[in-house]
């Protein structure tokens, strides 16, 4: 016979939830009992496995004085002691659940304490533990109170009794790995420690012990019922509505409802006999109904994020402020709603949701991702064994969340395919609240979910589910639908944002969506700038999958924030300038426009000319007003001339300025005049080169030298860019990435072949082929050059040859400049970036920047920093007109030396500011995880013809 033996750590691969804690109950702050905050220094040592030495280290008396120090909140990764992790789905361990490696690194953290000379010696205390990576053990004064998983969960155990006035020990074991990893598979960093919060509260006799604040509304008759259920009997005060009743009483008075438009709050007081707690109650009511999920009776349009608690330096150990400071460029940016992938974040945070508005899915701390590799064998939540464990992180989501209005919709989880165990959780968050929805997206039949849930489904399945052909159970078929992931925000990207917009608001059936994800979660690092997976030797990682964010580490909006937040900008303006009118249509669920100011602006060739104020109507949701414009300056400027109109905030709000633009748009009204140029100098042989107007060439090769006092290197067909990561998409999806094909396609080492030079009389002609080696397409080319004395006309032609059948990633021309070029100005689109797909947010009007700041700081460096519609640049002594329109960029190095680089520091500024001007750009899509390109952005292999003006600048 064979037995294992029973050792003091079976904890750790037990597939229990723990034992010693406390029942989940609400997160509040009370205005009686004292709290003592836990947070700061703390005695740490790491061992590498978790049978640690057992040498007292619990007992008061034991001396840590040789050990290391960390700082709690945090993770001991972060702070030296031992590396970061990164993957997307893979488990970094072998799977046997509910086994883990015995290299299992193991933190014991000590925190010695003294109650404050106030704290009441009546009553009882409970210390918490807000959130601890991923198992942790828990030791005061020498008594243990038991062990725990559950990583983004709270704990509390019951002290009172081993408290002392001076000395106490708190002891916490903290283990990576535990049975516990096998559900938080979570495609985030690898990061043990403890993370969150550690707070003693005292628990003063009749004190509160959990409630239930249930605040319904009522939008026909305008009443909201309040009642606040509490385990301890007491009275609900609201003075601003007159109420003072029992706790379990109902009572029902007209109110202004709460909706993440109009976030109204009302401050309460929830009073027992012990105790008083401070209550912020919305009244709201969530239904499915017609098919929809609605909030106070309307349907509800998401314009959300996904968001991961993220900090350079702190990973997921975030204080209030970077909280708030989230949220805020949230509401700057229009986004209305946030799914907490993959786990409930700090409970502060949803505090500030309630108070800022924003719609919240929470989303239970479970993920499974790393079975799919196993054809989902051994899945924990189809095994009974784990229900505990998962009703468990069920319950300590909903108890602790409940009291959120902002909170609308319940996740079971993410990504961890399907099974018992997750039906099991429906029915007990249903069980317990009925006043949400219920959400999963691996949920394919629907069978538990109130709605039917899709990640990254392209745009045209979008639409045939919006039209109701998707197929599907009948149950599917009745229910609402969102996209909880899309638009991955990887790199230069997303692409697309304005499409799927387009969609959500033509069907009903589309309530609309969340961008993965709100920012790249990169290590800040000295020699790196931003590290990312396999930057610490991890045996497997994802790469750069973890830097997939609308901003940047340090929380810089990306180009593609900018882009969504005009894509769903609550009022959209347009018209018609023939007529003189603009229509604006207000596009909130709930709010009018009333909050908002409106300003027009007339520009004359990208330069502003006159401005005023717009009176505009405070339109009800959904309704538009045609609004007229001053008469008198349509048509009396020359040149290309456009009214903008702006809708700004009307005053201060508690996330931005009076004055903040919230939406915009722009009328056309005299179109551009293409530039030309009268042939009328011809070209003039010389000894050493070639002279056209202010121009001069190599008369060996037709190659452009200097354009008067300014020096031109290199000047040729440029088709590649340095793939982004929405090029290069990933190995798992079924659709060959074009970053792929143009490799192989040898389009990143094109082949120029001079033909021939021809002096005409009136043109400088040199005709080519570009092509890779080994294949027997090309690209006919023809520079056709002339000049009227003062300035020089290009002329390009292209035309393919053989067989294409890769679309090109640009097509235009490069050439370089002195390294001394650094102002840049241009009239065009801007003020950030764009591409064929991402061109929503791009204003157009005159613009100015240096050559560093127009590139965009993708922490894996890739194409950026195209400045779309550009009629005219000046760079470096040069003026550049395009007829037509054309892309700019200027960088301090080649785009080859920008692909090969794979982090920002790899980037050495060169001596030569090397610029593109180019006719034509791919889209980017997003199939770094999503669909890429829509056919109408790819640019296609085609015959093309575009030409530049090039004169120096005044």
């Amino acid at each position: 016979m064979s037995f294992r033996t029973t050792t003091a750590i079976d904890y750790v691969e037990d597939v229990s939830p723990g034992s010693g804690a406390l029942p989940p109950r609400a997160w509040y702050a009370s205005s009686d009992a004292k709290s003592l905050p836990l947070n700061g220094s703390w005695h740490f040592r790491l061992s590498p496995t978790a049978d640690a030495e057992d040498d007292g280290f619990a007992e008061p008396g034991y001396d840590a004085g040789s050990w290391a120090e960390v700082t709690v909140p945090g993770h001991w990764v972060l702070q030296g002691h031992g590396s970061p992790i990164y993957t997307n789905r893979l488990f970094p361990f072998p799977v046997d659940p509910p086994r883990v490696p015995t290299e299992n690194p193991t933190g014991d953290h000590l925190r010695v304490f003294d109650l404050p000379s106030d704290w009441p010696a009546e009553g009882e205390a409970v210390i918490r533990f807000d959130g601890v990576e991923s198992c942790a053990r828990v030791w005061l004064n020498g008594t243990d109170l038991g062990e725990f998983k559950g990583s983004r969960l709270p704990h509390e155990f019951a002290v009172g009794h081993l408290l002392k006035p001076r000395g106490n020990v708190l002891a916490v074991r903290v283990h990576q790995w535990s049975a516990g990893s096998y559900l938080e598979d979570q495609d985030q960093w690898w990061l043990p420690g403890i993370f969150r919060d550690v707070t003693l509260l005292h628990r003063p006799s009749h004190s509160v012990l959990d409630f239930f604040v249930h605040a319904s509304y009522d939008h026909v008759t305008g009443a909201g019922t309040l009642r606040v259920d509490s385990d301890v009997a007491g009275r609900i005060t609201v003075p601003a509505l007159g109420i003072d009743v029992p706790t379990g009483e109902s009572v029902t008075v007209p109110v202004e409802p709460w909706t993440a438009e109009t976030p109204k709050l009302y401050d309460g007081v929830l009073a027992t006999a012990g105790e008083r707690v401070p209550l912020r109650i919305g009244f709201r009511t969530v239904v499915l109904e017609d098919g929809l999920l609605k909030v106070n009776g309307k349907p509800v349009l998401f314009k959300g994020v996904n968001r991961h608690e993220w900090h350079p330096e702190k990973g997921r150990a975030l204080d209030l402020e970077t909280m708030r400071e989230d949220i805020a460029l949230m509401k700057r940016h229009n986004v209305n709603a946030v799914r907490t992938s993959h786990y409930p974040p700090h409970p502060a945070f949803l505090d500030l949701c309630d108070e800022y508005g924003l719609w919240v899915i929470d989303e239970c701390d479970l993920e499974t991702h790393g079975f799919e590799d196993q054809n989902w064998r051994d899945n924990p939540v189809d095994d009974d064994r784990w229900t505990p464990a998962l009703l468990d992180r069920a319950a300590r989501m909903v108890e602790r969340d409940k009291n959120h209005p902002s909170v609308v919709i319940w996740s079971l989880g993410n990504e961890a395919g399907t099974g018992r165990g997750l039906t099991a959780m429906a029915e007990w968050i249903r069980g317990r609240d009925s006043s949400r929805l219920v959400h999963y997206e691996g949920d394919g039949t629907c069978r538990d979910t109130d709605m039917y849930s899709r990640m990254y489904a392209s745009h045209g399945e979008v639409e045939r589910i919006g039209q109701r052909l998707d197929g599907g159970t009948h149950k599917r078929r009745q229910l609402p639908f969102i996209l909880c992931e899309y638009a991955h925000a990887m790199g230069n990207g997303p692409g697309g944002l304005a499409d799927y917009q387009r969609l959500f608001e033509s069907y009903e059936r589309l309530q609309g969506g969340f961008v993965w994800e709100w920012i790249d979660h990169g290590i800040a690092h000295a020699e790196l700038g931003y590290a990312y997976g396999g930057d610490f030797g991890e045996e497997l990682h994802d790469g750069n999958f973890v830097c997939d964010g609308l901003v940047f580490p340090d929380r810089r909006p990306s180009p593609g924030l900018a882009e969504f937040k005009k894509v769903i900008e609550p009022v959209r303006i347009e018209g018609d300038s023939a007529d003189g009118t603009v229509r604006i249509t207000n596009r909130h669920d709930f709010a009018d426009l009333s909050a908002l100011a409106f300003e027009w602006s007339y520009q004359v060739d990208g330069e502003t000319v006159e401005a005023g104020a717009l009176p505009v109507p405070a339109l009800a949701p959904g309704e538009s007003a045609d609004v007229k414009l001053p008469e008198q300056l349509a048509g009396t400027r020359g040149g290309e001339t456009q009214w903008t109109v702006r809708a700004v905030l009307a005053a201060d709000t508690a996330w931005a300025p009076k004055g903040h633009p919230m939406a915009w748009g722009q009328l056309p009204v005299a179109p551009r005049r293409a530039p030309s140029v009268a042939a009328s100098a011809g070209p003039v042989p010389g000894e050493r080169h070639i002279a056209l107007g202010p121009a001069a060439f190599d008369p060996r090769t037709g190659a452009l030298t200097s354009i008067g006092g300014v020096t031109v290197e290199g000047l040729r067909l440029d088709v590649f860019r340095a793939p982004t990561d929405n090029d290069n998409g990933m190995s798992w999806q079924d659709d060959v990435c074009f970053g792929a094909l143009w490799r192989e396609f040898g389009l990143h080492r094109m082949r120029h072949r001079l033909d021939s030079v021809e002096l005409g009389d009136d043109a400088l002609t040199v005709r080519t082929r570009v092509a890779p080696a080994s294949r027997e397409a090309g690209l006919a080319t023809v520079y056709r050059w002339t000049s009227d004395g003062t300035r020089l006309k290009l002329t390009v032609s292209v035309t393919p040859e053989g067989d294409w059948n890769v679309p090109l990633p640009r097509l235009g021309i490069r050439f370089g400049l002195a390294g001394s070029a650094d102002r840049v100005r241009w009239f065009g689109g801007g003020p950030g970036e764009a591409y064929p797909d991402t061109r929503t947010a791009a204003m157009l009007g005159r613009w100015e920047s240096t050559v560093d700041e127009l590139q965009t700081p993708y922490v894996r460096p890739q194409e950026n920093g195209a400045r779309a519609d550009v009629r005219w640049a000046e760079i470096g002594g040069l003026r550049i007109e395009g007829d037509p329109e054309f892309w700019f960029s200027a960088r301090r190095w080649t785009n080859e030396q920008l692909d090969a680089a794979a982090h920002r520091t790899d980037l050495t500024p060169g001596d030569t500011v090397w610029v593109n001007l180019d006719h034509g750009q791919h889209g980017i899509g997003s199939q770094s995880c999503g669909p890429g390109p829509l056919p109408h952005y790819l640019l296609r292999a085609e015959p093309a013809e575009f030409s530049f003006l090039f004169s120096e600048t005044p």
